[in-house]
């Protein structure tokens, strides 16, 4: 089984804990996330209750690529994104390269509780930006290395699946995808 999942701000990636957690919306038993989401961030979390499906999305020696719709503090140079394209360091060592591209505000977005803080004499920009790993805050690490702060943080795709219109706290049963190669070759009837 596969859940494709809208994860609220403020949500804990976990099914206990203090504060409101993925228990509060999903009464699914035996279901564990697909990678995480900090707290302050939202968007597409995926759940299963397969181990090997779980690691194949949330390994990072399968490369699936996770895009995020990224509010960030300024406008960015085109040096900015060129260096987010090429890869920044975090922990000593580079991030894989990464796809950004600023992007206009995203209209199918919905209000954030609590909203971000909203600064009359700066400009804040939205950026989308692909990358193929899942370090610890990494999307939040990597802007802040080229100097725009996350203001906001929205996982919008992994891999196939994508948000699709869940609203926030909403989720729903998706086809999980069909692994071919070695071990894993598709069986014809």
């Amino acid at each position: 089984m596969l859940i494709a999942f809208n994860k609220p701000f403020g949500v804990l990636c976990q099914f206990s804990g203090e504060g409101p957690t993925l228990a509060d919306f999903i009464d699914v038993p035996g279901v564990y996330p697909a990678g995480r989401l900090d707290k302050d961030s939202e968007g597409l979390l995926l759940l299963t209750d397969d181990g090997a499906l779980q690691a194949r999305i949330s390994s990072p020696k399968f490369k699936q690529p996770k895009t995020y719709r990224v509010l960030v503090e300024r406008v960015p140079d085109e040096a900015a994104l060129e260096r987010l394209r090429r890869g920044v360091e975090l922990d000593g060592t580079p991030t894989r390269p990464a796809k950004a591209r600023r992007i206009p505000e995203p209209e199918d977005l919905w209000p954030r509780d609590p909203p971000v803080r909203y600064r009359r004499n700066v400009t804040d920009v939205w950026l989308e930006l692909t990358i193929s790993e899942g370090r610890n805050r990494q999307v939040r690490r990597m802007t802040a290395a080229v100097g725009h702060p996350t203001l906001r943080l929205v996982r919008s795709a992994i891999g196939q699946y994508r948000l699709d219109g869940l609203l926030p706290g909403q989720w729903c049963r998706v086809d999980p995808p069909e692994f071919r190669g070695p071990g894993n070759p598709r069986h014809s009837g």
